[in-house]
């Protein structure tokens, strides 16, 4: 954690403004030359809404190294932490960061046993990303040498569809995604990929950055509304430190924060009203695609066309 800290891991986040899209509420209010203030919303119980924020991997199997040798966990536990403290601070005082122990498959069948027996409103498991070994490239950081890959940056979101509320899994991803992307945030569409193998994802959503990793244990197996964020790359020397900036994180946070805010308004039941015919596995549609080749040139043109294509059939098992 000694990098983190030098750059500032604990840090104090920025007021974010929450306005519904396409209209004229906020949740917001103040004078333009003082601290915004949060309206009362009947519309959501944040009292009684329960959200787990779930530490990727454990500190017995840390997940992937960074560019400059640290591991995932100290990442996903200090962003997580950060994002538990805005929710409680929102008035969302039921919300549990959920730390686990003990080597992989033992940490995952009990990190979703525990998330199962809170019996939540909405799981959220905070990851940072990596890339496959055939992509990485060495460097010399501070007289050791070190893998690093600059070929991608950008976050990534992953719903189930073998969760039993993924109708609502997915109204949540796409709810923080759009978030993340009104904050100037990008999400990384290199998992349509060919070059990615086995771990090609299908994505569902090209405005949002939504894939489906129907393997995933901790997204199938949970019961309730189930979603994982990437936050960005670790491996990707830039980002890394970035990832590790208070002025970097703070947007990730705040749009985690106004994602929940804006979903416990809509308050899907348990027994999902919105259902999965309502939420077709593949949405992604011809305006979106538009918009990503204006937002992100011709290059991001090919990598939204192949989100039409059918689907990779995933048989291995997930680290995750």
């Amino acid at each position: 954690m000694t990098f983190l800290r030098q750059v500032g891991v604990v840090a104090t986040v920025a007021a974010a403004l929450l306005a519904w899209q396409g209209g004229g509420y906020s949740a917001w209010a103040g004078p333009a030359d003082g601290p915004a203030k949060r309206l009362p919303n009947p519309l959501c119980d944040r009292a009684a809404f329960r959200v787990v924020v779930d530490v990727g991997h454990t500190a017995q199997s840390p997940g992937a190294r960074s560019a400059r040798g640290y591991w995932e966990y100290d990442f996903n536990l200090g962003l997580a932490t950060r994002i538990e403290q805005d929710l409680l601070h929102a008035g969302f005082g039921k919300t549990v960061l959920l730390i686990t122990d003990g080597p992989t498959r033992k940490g995952l069948a009990e990190r979703v046993a525990r998330a199962n027996a809170l019996s939540p409103d909405l799981f959220l498991s905070i990851h940072h990303d990596s890339v496959p070994d055939n992509f990485l490239q060495k460097f010399d950081y501070d007289g050791t040498m070190r893998s690093y890959s600059d070929r991608f940056a950008g976050h990534s979101i992953f719903v189930s569809a073998q969760n039993p509320h993924y109708a609502s899994s997915v109204l949540f991803a796409r709810t923080m995604g759009n978030e993340m992307a009104a904050r100037g945030l990008r999400y990384t569409p290199h998992y349509i990929e060919k070059i990615m193998g086995s771990r090609q994802r299908p994505l569902i959503d090209a405005e949002a950055g939504v894939y489906r990793y129907d393997a995933l244990l901790v997204l199938k197996n949970t019961h309730v509304p189930s979603v994982l964020l990437e936050a960005g790359s670790i491996i990707n020397r830039e980002e890394e430190w970035k990832l590790a900036l208070p002025q970097y994180r703070a947007p990730i946070t705040a749009a985690v924060a106004d994602a929940v805010e804006l979903y416990c308004q809509f308050k899907p039941p348990a027994t999902g009203a919105v259902t999965a015919q309502a939420m077709p596995r593949e949405i992604v549609n011809v305006a979106a695609r538009g918009k990503i080749a204006h937002k992100r040139g011709k290059d991001q043109t090919r990598f939204a066309a192949k989100a039409r294509k059918k689907p990779v059939h995933l048989a291995h098992a997930t680290r995750k």
